[in-house]
């Protein structure tokens, strides 16, 4: 049976989601390789990973593999700094989306977005961050991203305590759906060799409503993409809940009501993203 089409959170196809894969803009030698590990994006990152005396170098292998046709995600250098108009230069219009580090100030964001052809995403990483969040997400941006490594590092605990964190992460979901973003995306696990800390953050990160995370390293790519994919079980609910929507009232004992059938319509909507064959019958 078709499934009709009801409003929905938001899911934009063209939003980034699932995997985002950093590599250092100063390893040109590493862009290929990250471009095959698989990751739903690859970021060139030309701020924290590059050192001041390669910044112009990054930039200009960056702009190299842009150049070439390549698709990619830049974090340029922030607001204030030597590096941000250079780097604004250099990826508006270029790189599928823009990763503005340090978002404090909702203007400053603003302008940014105005400035910039190609759209932005507003990297969340500090306490003054997270009070402008709501402001933030208002200005035109295309999405929010937490940076939990910054932002611990600012309120002075573990980056890997989920506890000390919630909060933070919960007030960028919360400040996503307001604005009518797509989910925001979660900030990365720092301890590579850990896979049970990776599933721990994967799946608290998922529970909270955040739509994808950032990788470090290839390794993390592929259990990320699983992680926020949804289940065969999730999407066979969905089916049943909208197919019930047309006239039966419960669903495995649940009631169907609109919020129930909005959140199926959200899973089958993040199901066709990632598997185009769907066709929901």
């Amino acid at each position: 049976m078709p499934i009709p089409k009801v409003a929905s959170l938001t899911t934009d196809p063209s939003a980034p989601s699932g995997a985002l894969l950093f590599v250092p803009g100063d390893r040109p030698d590493r862009f290929t390789k990250a471009s095959a590990a698989g990751a739903d994006h690859v970021i060139v990152d030309l701020e924290d990973a590059v050192a001041e005396a390669s910044k112009q170098g990054a930039r200009q292998s960056t702009a190299a593999w842009l150049a070439s046709g390549r698709e990619a995600i830049v974090r340029v250098n922030g607001v204030g700094t030597a590096w941000h108009e250079p780097d604004l230069r250099m990826v508006s219009g270029r790189a599928s989306f823009v990763l503005l580090p340090k978002c404090e100030d909702a203007g400053d964001v603003s302008r940014f977005v105005s400035s910039c052809d190609s759209p932005t995403l507003a990297l969340i990483e500090t306490p003054l961050g997270l009070a402008a969040a709501h402001e933030i997400a208002a200005t035109g941006v295309a999405g929010l991203v937490f940076g939990n490594v910054d932002f611990a590092a600012n309120i002075g605990v573990d980056p890997a305590s989920q506890p000390a964190l919630q909060f933070a992460r919960s007030q960028l979901v919360y400040a996503s759906a307001a604005a009518g973003l797509p989910a925001p995306i979660d900030g990365v696990t720092t301890r590579l060799t850990e896979s049970e800390a990776l599933s721990a953050d994967l799946t608290h990160a998922r529970e909270l409503g955040f739509g994808g995370k950032l990788c470090i390293h290839p390794s993390q790519v592929a259990p990320t993409q699983v992680a926020f994919l949804p289940t065969e079980e999730e999407v066979a609910w969905a089916v049943a809940v909208l197919d019930a929507s047309q006239g039966v009232t419960a669903v495995a004992g649940q009631m169907v009501d609109a919020p129930v059938v909005i959140r199926a319509q959200s899973i089958l909507d993040r199901h066709r993203k990632n598997d185009r064959t769907f066709d929901g019958d």
